[in-house]
């Protein structure tokens, strides 16, 4: 890998991590994809981003936890069913055909940007038993675990709108996801490890970006940015992004 693309690897690391570490969410949705088109194969890509995922991650959550800002009551059904369900579907992904993974990756996407664009908590009238907190949060994990590894995505889109759907605040939300997200990640790619190898020098460079990015991304998210601002920005990213993988799935099936 030239130095040039690792200089541009590096901003894109640094800069997607600061913002969606700010969503809780990490950048892996967006990594994959981008790291693709810059000529990273798809089964080494994966791998990579849920890494990344799991360094900037690791950041933000530590920084949340210092400022109380998780609630585990909850978020512990959703983050035990994610670690179990990651490596599985990452075991599951390299037996897919690649059309069919990147159109998965579309739809996914798509429902990303429009959940960042479109989605509003609702207000809560009464607070839900603990029965419907664990299967809620145990779904959602299991969902979100399995998709998460078998696209290298960490799920934290799934998982994030189902917090802020039983009451959560959006900034609490946010950060429960985070540690979530981290473990999920971490899980899905020692499920890839088995079946993929990854060049250090790169992995060195990406995650030395995504810790600084991170960082930068969860201060400013507890001091400085408005949460509906970084959501319109996020969202419109998603819309281009899942636009080009789109209209690439199709020319390579011919359509046009």
């Amino acid at each position: 890998m030239s130095i040039g693309l690792l200089i541009v690897i590096f901003v894109i690391v640094l800069a997607f991590s600061g913002l969606l570490s700010m969503a809780g969410l990490g950048a892996a949705f967006l990594f994959v994809p981008l790291f693709y088109y810059m000529g990273v194969p798809l089964k080494e890509a994966t791998p990579a981003a849920l890494l990344l995922n799991a360094i900037s991650l690791l950041a933000a959550a530590i920084s949340y936890w210092r400022a109380g800002m998780i609630q585990w009551r909850i978020g512990l059904p959703v983050l035990i069913l994610a670690v179990i369900l990651s490596p599985v579907g990452a075991m599951v992904s390299p037996y897919v055909n690649k059309t069919v993974l990147l159109s998965l990756f579309v739809l996914f996407l798509l429902f990303a940007a429009s959940m960042m664009l479109f989605y509003r908590q609702k207000a809560q009238k009464a607070p839900l038993s603990r029965a419907v907190e664990i299967s809620a949060g145990g779904g959602v994990g299991a969902v979100a675990g399995f998709l998460g590894g078998l696209l290298g995505v960490g799920g934290g889109n799934f998982i994030l709108p189902v917090l802020n759907g039983i009451g959560m605040e959006t900034k609490t939300a946010a950060a429960t996801t985070a540690v979530i997200v981290f473990f999920s990640s971490l899980s899905g790619f020692l499920g890839h490890m088995t079946v993929a190898k990854l060049d250090p020098v790169f992995l060195t460079v990406a995650g030395v970006a995504a810790a600084g990015g991170s960082l930068v991304g969860s201060w400013m998210m507890k001091k400085k940015i408005s949460s509906r601002q970084l959501k319109v920005v996020i969202g419109i990213i998603l819309y281009v992004v899942a636009a080009k993988m789109g209209y690439d799935v199709l020319h390579s099936l011919r359509v046009f």
